[in-house]
């Protein structure tokens, strides 16, 4: 079976449609799917529920879907550096499903194991917790919460192989096993690809059974989300 596409366009073809629950891969603007945000938004898909751990920057990553408004409510645990995302939730035009960090990424680990639900102690007491089902357990109060099971979910990984075992590199191995596990289907963006048998098999970070659909792109920009220098006196 070929999982390698042309395009990031032809990898979302057939696969994508309005309305839709998409997980996307990434940690800020790290490791986040770049080709495959851009192919989504020129699709015009739209009402998309977006699951990340953010919602990227006004003019980069989820930003971009935010801007031609196609994402119609969001899934995450960190909103900050988007003025396009704070304007649309006050004006009541995005939903939020606030999200601590933690939890998030584990009820998308849940939804790839077929676990449907699991209790944490993160969020009791909170708005986090308001309409969901408590339960003590050893004296302690524990908020259940649901995994995830995204229709698609775009990754990013470093490198494939022909069979879409991938390797993830550094910080960029947070949300994309996760994500990828969970998505009923698994559209990975890679920098490079292997031959099947290339990676040693403790190279691999996700087997290529998770993966449907593998794009090439060799030369993504991988901007920084927010650099900080430090001047020094004298120099």
């Amino acid at each position: 079976m070929n999982k390698i596409y042309p395009s990031a366009a032809a990898a979302l073809d057939g696969v994508v449609r309005d309305g839709q629950l998409i997980a996307v891969g990434g940690f800020g603007l790290c490791g986040i799917p770049e080709a495959l945000i851009d192919a989504l938004r020129d699709s015009g898909m739209k009402n998309l529920t977006a699951i990340s751990n953010n919602a990227g920057v006004d003019d980069f990553g989820l930003g971009k879907l935010l801007q031609t408004r196609q994402i119609t409510k969001m899934i995450s645990s960190y909103v900050g550096e988007n003025k396009e995302f704070e304007r649309q939730y006050l004006a009541g035009e995005l939903a939020l499903e606030f999200t601590p960090q933690g939890t998030l990424a584990e009820k998308l680990r849940a939804g790839g194991a077929g676990i449907p639900a699991f209790f944490t102690k993160t969020g009791v007491g909170t708005l986090v917790a308001e309409g969901k089902e408590l339960r003590e357990f050893d004296g302690e109060t524990y908020v259940m919460e649901r995994a995830l099971l995204p229709d698609v979910a775009l990754v990013k990984a470093d490198v494939a192989d022909k069979s879409g075992n991938l390797r993830f590199n550094l910080t960029a191995r947070n949300f994309n096993p996760a994500a990828a596990m969970a998505g009923k289907v698994c559209i990975v963006e890679v920098e490079k690809i292997v031959e099947t048998g290339q990676l040693a098999p403790d190279d691999i970070h996700l087997p290529g059974i998770y993966v449907h659909r593998i794009v090439l792109n060799a030369s993504p920009e991988k901007r920084i989300e927010k650099r900080t220098i430090t001047e020094t006196k004298g120099v």
